[in-house]
């Protein structure tokens, strides 16, 4: 049981001055718990910052290996030709949290606390699951995402106008102009080894399909376009579906932290790392869809992501004795670099 007594939390029966600040400025309260640096922000998202709104024009540069000889005073060329502009749409998002002034008053429990820890929590579900819908493809009208099979054409994805968020390779992917040759390989070699959309080489129709030649593929496609795979993202089906292919290796170095051991349950549970393959480290997240996984290179982030405002915190109902909140954010994204990850497709 918790005591009150010797942990009140944020407020007491007596509104000490604690409580009494979160009643008087809800909004400072709420910065505590301002969501910044989400894990899913971090894995995929190469971050900009903005103070305009609507529409934001973004410039990154493309990744590239030339080496040229240059004479004094004159411009290199690929700050010409590896520059890239995007724009991208910075919508407003809302998450409503409630709390009435009674239970603020009454209660030796921190209500108040409970509540935008929640809120934090449904922003990271919020987020988590616009980045898995962009990534692998999944349309949406309230994300504004697009749908993507292994049909869907390179030329469609390159002029984002039919899609606007962006995406991977799709098939015939010379037909865009967003190859680059690497090392021996040619355009139509890239070309050869195919869309960064595939179905999985298994037979059958099953949801979470994944065969071990998939993953080779997809390793071998980023490697042949100045990629290293290190991350396989996938569905708990496909999850149990590689526990049945090859055991994993642990990705911990101590023994203490060896497959089955709290440590090395407390660390999935932190960073969603449940094992490893061939050198990736495999991650289960909810949100993937069961007919989808995916093969990434996080170093280099497949991802633009613009906040104009993080979260803020508006009063709802003032009046009749009840303290309620509407909690806003505005950010967009964009998939930038479709080179840096490919999906597996059940089918």
């Amino acid at each position: 049981m918790v005591d009150a007594s010797s942990n009140p939390g944020l407020t007491t029966s007596t509104l000490s001055s604690v409580a009494n600040r979160v009643l008087i400025d809800y909004k400072d309260a709420i910065q505590d718990y301002r969501v910044t640096d989400m894990p899913v922000v971090q894995m995929f998202a190469e971050r900009f910052t903005t103070d305009t709104g609507g529409d934001v024009d973004i410039t990154f540069a493309k990744p590239s290996m030339g080496l040229e000889q240059i004479e004094e005073g004159s411009t290199p060329t690929f700050q010409h030709t590896d520059l890239r502009n995007e724009r991208i749409s910075v919508k407003e998002y809302g998450i409503a949290v409630g709390v009435t002034r009674r239970m603020m008053e009454d209660s030796r429990f921190s209500e108040m606390e409970l509540a935008l820890n929640e809120a934090r929590r449904a922003v990271q579900r919020h987020m988590t699951k616009h980045f898995v819908f962009a990534v692998f493809g999944i349309a949406n009208t309230t994300f504004g995402t697009t749908a993507k099979t292994v049909s869907t054409n390179e030329t469609d994805i390159e002029t984002f106008a039919t899609h606007p968020d962006g995406g991977f390779f799709g098939a015939s992917p010379s037909s865009g102009s967003r190859l680059y040759e690497y090392g021996n390989y040619s355009t139509s070699d890239l070309n050869s080894l195919g869309s960064h959309y595939f179905n999985s080489s298994t037979s059958g129709t099953a949801d979470g399909e994944l065969a071990l030649d998939d993953i080779t593929k997809s390793i071998e496609l980023l490697s042949a376009k100045g990629m290293t795979a290190d991350t396989i993202l996938c569905s708990p089906t496909h999850y149990k579906t590689l526990l049945n292919l090859a055991d994993f290796t642990a990705p911990f170095g101590s023994t203490d932290s060896a497959k089955g051991g709290i440590d090395y349950v407390n660390d999935v549970s932190n960073d969603g790392i449940v094992g490893q393959l061939y050198g990736l480290n495999v991650v289960v997240n909810p949100f993937v869809p069961k007919d989808r996984a995916g093969v990434f290179d996080m170093k280099v982030k497949p991802v633009a992501y613009v906040e104009r405002r993080g979260l803020t915190v508006e009063e709802a109902n003032p009046g009749f004795g009840i303290m309620g909140s509407y909690m806003t954010m505005r950010y967009g994204l964009k998939i930038i670099r479709p080179e840096a990850g490919t999906i597996i497709f059940s089918a």
